[in-house]
């Protein structure tokens, strides 16, 4: 009697061991990407946001309040690969949204792929998929794991944030055509768009959301984390005289969709496709975890656009926050509260618009990379006499002319030192990184790591240029950027709720790395095949 009633003991607690994995093996995954999101953004407009969205996330869910993006620069490709492959740029090979093959002398977008063409939406649109990433993401990992039973999706404005998320197994990846108003994809992914897809499409969300002017929801005397609206900080939409509110886009339809990028609207489209891909490929419905990531890049163009002190940027939030809850609440009746794990993070932060710093007394610059190649390309001619040494520079980077080096017989390293020369006389530069000489390099940690992280040796300029705090390298007084290694542009929110996650918060630093194998370990799959980050153990249930 002793035996038996000790083995009903074990097997209760065996029971009892494997019921409790299986609670915490969450159905759906659902990653979400708020572009250009500032960490402090989850407590400015705290006392405004409602109880199921952010909030929600923050009081429910664990909140790593120090999480730290450890490379330089801070775009948004890179940002969107690093969180899903847990790994930096100098290993997933996105060095940047854009970067140059320099013996071909041209541009290479991040997604662009000749060897594909666009499924349901325009040509210029459509030629986009994986190829250029050189890792696996947690997606990929859960394919490989599941036999390739597991569903993954990408879903974004951009096409960047639906298709470096999603990987190269995805089931599929959508982001949005101006031209058309529709969700597009391209025959990486198959052959023509689910018919789930078509008709959302038909049913013509963005024609009804480009029709809304975009109104405060409260009165505009209360938005007091805001500066007055009308400022000279702000730019203006297309068609609009003012940069104030109400904003009406919808006399600009027939010149393309594209400004439903600056409204609320973006958000609101990506949550409506979201839903109706979870309902149709019937996403967290069976015991096999589904990946569904998404990107909201509304919040990157307002803040571009109006800068992140702008009433237009708050008024944003707000409305993510009800589209956040809203959907939240979606996936409680859909999938089952319990059963799906959220992470909500961002691909970077913002600066303040610099001249919005200068007149408060606060250092800060601003200057074009663009006006600065003919100045840079001259001083390089006086000190070498080699003409055009300097092919492009962007991303805080400097590309060489090798072809021209080659043909002209330059010394190289005469062209580097004089390319170094020309930035330490300019305003507002504070390191100048020969990539290619680390060894000699001054540079304090965590610096150093962060453009050795960043820096892909085919991809990358081989002169990274640091500024000073409060400077960037921008495109107009207006609204703001990003790029840099500053606090504001690379401390980001990350949260986790749901199943598996603990409730709490850590002051403790973790990295955008840490994103992949942390989700890996929930669902007890192989981190991906490049991943660099440590899994955060305080905010899993185990």
């Amino acid at each position: 009697m002793k035996y038996s009633v000790l083995s009903v003991v074990f097997f209760l607690c065996v029971f009892n061991a494997f019921a409790k994995k299986g609670k915490e093996q969450p159905k759906l995954v659902v990653g979400i990407v708020v572009d250009q999101m500032r960490w402090d953004f989850l407590y400015r407009y705290n006392d405004r946001y409602t109880d199921g969205g952010f909030k929600r996330l923050m009081k429910e869910g664990y909140n790593c309040q120090q999480a730290m993006i450890n490379y330089v620069p801070t775009f948004t490709a890179p940002g969107h690969a690093c969180a899903y492959t847990g790994t930096v740029p100098s290993v997933h090979g996105i060095a940047a949204n854009d970067w140059v093959d320099i013996r071909n002398e041209k541009q290479v977008y991040c997604t662009e792929d000749k060897t594909v063409l666009p499924v349901g939406g325009s040509y210029k649109a459509g030629r986009n998929s994986p190829r250029n990433l050189l890792t696996t993401t947690v997606g990929d990992e859960l394919k490989l794991a599941t036999n390739m039973r597991a569903k993954v999706f990408g879903i974004a404005i951009k096409d960047r944030g639906a298709i470096l998320p999603a990987g190269h197994t995805a089931n599929g990846a959508y982001w949005f055509d101006d031209s058309t108003g529709n969700f597009i994809s391209s025959s990486f992914y198959g052959e023509q768009l689910p018919v789930w897809l078509s008709r959302f499409n038909g049913k013509r969300y963005a024609d009804s959301l480009m029709r809304e002017e975009w109104h405060t929801l409260y009165d505009a005397a209360t938005y007091t984390s805001s500066i007055t609206d009308n400022n000279k900080y702000e730019g203006k939409l297309k068609g609009e005289k003012e940069p104030v509110f109400p904003h009406n886009t919808s006399k600009e339809k027939g010149k393309g969709y594209g400004l439903l990028r600056y409204l609320p609207g973006g958000n609101t489209i990506i949550f409506k496709a979201a839903k109706a891909c979870i309902r149709a490929e019937a996403l967290g419905a069976d015991d096999i975890t589904d990946i569904l990531c998404l990107s909201l890049s509304t919040p990157d163009y307002v803040g571009h656009m109006f800068s992140p002190n702008a009433m237009e940027t708050e008024d944003m939030y707000l409305r993510l926050d009800m589209e956040l809850a809203s959907f939240f609440n979606y996936l409680d009746k859909q999938v089952g509260k319990g059963n799906y794990t959220v992470f909500l993070t961002a691909d970077h932060g913002a600066a303040h618009n610099s001249n919005y710093l200068k007149d408060l007394k606060i250092p800060a610059g601003n200057k074009a990379e663009h006006e600065a190649l003919a100045e840079l390309n001259a001083y390089v001619k006086k000190e070498t006499g080699k003409d055009s040494m300097v092919f492009d520079l962007s991303n805080y980077q400097v590309y060489l002319n090798e072809n021209k080096i080659d043909k002209q017989k330059a010394d190289r390293e005469d062209v580097k030192g004089a390319v170094i020369a020309w930035f330490k006389m300019q305003d507002g530069i504070q390191y100048v990184v020969d990539m290619e000489d680390m060894d000699d390099v001054v540079l304090p940690e965590p610096l150093k790591t962060l453009v050795v992280n960043g820096y892909h040796h085919k991809r990358s300029g081989c002169i990274q240029v640091i500024t000073e705090p409060g400077w960037y390298s921008g495109y107009g007084p207006t609204g703001t950027t990003h790029g840099t290694w500053n606090p504001y542009d690379t401390h980001i929110p990350l949260l986790f709720y749901g199943a598996g996650i603990k409730k709490g918060e850590t002051q403790h630093k973790v990295h955008m790395t840490d994103i992949a194998p942390t989700i890996s370990a929930l669902l007890n799959i192989q981190m991906p095949n490049g991943c660099i980050g440590e899994v955060i153990e305080t905010a899993l249930e185990r």
